[in-house]
């Protein structure tokens, strides 16, 4: 069994317990003093710091959304002073603001060492060589891994995304052992290695692959062993809390949360209330040691569960199972996060159309496809094919700015589209994980 830090990686629950509540306690003093946004929640949650007096008080403090960096954009959250900042990631928004992160160097270090740790619990390490196709500059994933694979004294291939036929060459050529990227364009390659007559699993040295970013099922797993020879590994994060940080082990029987980086917490998405190990509900998350955007009970919306019982691997840090859903109506298209409000709020801004849209959300091979059906307004009807094709170009050019992902537009007559009486039901998802 391969440990990055076993003192840390194997310390005994009560003695981490301990180091958590003293980061904990910490954490908040510092949120308190310098966080106007969370000093004023917490007076509104009628709680100080000191009435922190042991882990479980944690539950006392009051949540964070993906609302309050939205509402606070681009910075307004932000711990630490813009001379301390080395980096910025940017995700999409959900009414066409994006959610900005800044990094500081001790940020950056934590991120680094979370993902050393994890790429070491699943065998990887000196003598790997790592290709990395998770995208690279905004999107956390590629510039994340990379350092990671770099930590652990691996060989990092910065191969990005697409150019798939190029990226199976250089697997071959420089003798790839492990990817990292989304599992739908993993399985993408494979298909694309058949066609090219390679066998992944006969013609190359790919044994493991860290994947995630995108829903993906214990189906897909066996299908990517048994059809490529790969061990597939997942891994979870959220730009919010840094980017991909932790990953499961080994033994792919659950991903392991650091506890001296993070605490998760699953409660009742209905009442907030904290649910007991093994019960499923939302994902929360503390961040306990970051500095530039410090994250306290953060409601990140996935659902899952954590896993009481101790892994095989001897790591006794807290567990989650695999992500099984979202509390809101956010999609994941080719590891995007995509909301139906900000294609919402995107097409409003367009005067040619109605505002009225459906989404529609398919797989074609193993990428996914998103068709969003807009509704044309009766002014901007013509019997000119140059004036559709013109107007259907400016949606698709304002949908991939709004969304940072490119997506199939196609245009509706007036009156076309459904209306509802209730909540709308905008999206019709057909994948299948």
């Amino acid at each position: 069994m391969h440990f990055w830090d076993p003192r840390i990686e194997e310390m005994p629950v009560a003695e981490l317990e301990k180091v958590q509540y003293r980061l904990l306690k910490t954490l908040v003093y510092r949120m308190y003093s310098f966080s106007d946004f969370y000093h004023a929640r917490m007076k509104e949650a009628k709680v100080h710091p000191d009435d922190i007096k042991k882990l479980a008080d944690i539950r006392l403090l009051p949540f964070m959304y993906k609302s309050d960096l939205r509402d606070n954009y681009p910075d307004k959250l932000f711990c630490a002073p813009q001379n301390e900042l080395v980096r910025y990631h940017v995700s999409s928004g959900t009414t066409g603001k994006p959610t900005v992160v800044g990094y500081t160097r001790k940020d950056l270090d934590l991120w680094t060492t979370s993902l050393a740790r994890g790429l070491t619990s699943c065998g990887i390490g000196k003598g790997d060589v790592i290709q990395v196709s998770y995208g690279y500059g905004l999107f956390t994933g590629g510039l994340g891994l990379h350092y990671g694979a770099e930590r652990i004294g691996a060989t990092v291939l910065p191969t990005s995304v697409g150019n798939t036929e190029r990226q199976i060459e250089l697997m071959q050529d420089l003798k790839a052992t492990a990817i990292t990227c989304t599992p739908s364009y993993l399985i993408h390659i494979g298909e694309a290695a058949d066609r090219m007559g390679v066998s992944i699993q006969k013609d190359t040295q790919l044994r493991s692959a860290i994947i995630g970013a995108e829903p993906w099922s214990e189906t897909m797993r066996t299908r990517i062993y048994e059809t490529m020879g790969v061990r597939a590994y997942d891994i979870y994060g959220t730009s919010e809390i840094s980017g991909p940080m932790f990953s499961e082990c080994s033994e792919q029987k659950g991903i392991h949360i650091w506890g001296d980086i993070a605490i998760p917490e699953i409660i009742d998405p209905e009442t907030g209330e904290p649910l007991p190990p093994g019960e499923h509900g939302e994902l929360v998350m503390t961040v306990l040691q970051k500095e530039a955007l410090p994250m306290i009970r953060y409601r990140i919306g996935d659902l899952t569960q954590i896993l009481d019982e101790p892994c095989p691997c001897g790591r006794t840090h807290p567990r989650i199972q695999r992500i099984s859903g979202r509390v809101d109506d956010m999609l994941i298209i080719r590891g995007i996060n995509v909301f139906p409000s900000a294609v919402e709020h995107a097409i409003l801004k367009i005067p040619e159309l109605s505002g009225h849209f459906m989404i529609e959300v398919d797989r074609k091979g193993s990428l996914d496809d998103m068709l969003v059906r807009v509704e044309m307004a009766p002014e901007a009807l013509s019997d000119k094919i140059n004036d559709l094709i013109n107007i259907k170009r400016k949606v698709e050019h304002t949908l991939k700015n709004a969304l940072n992902v490119a997506v199939q537009v196609d245009l509706s007559e007036p009156g076309s589209l459904p209306r509802f009486e209730g909540k709308a039901k905008r999206v019709i998802d057909r994948r299948v994980f």
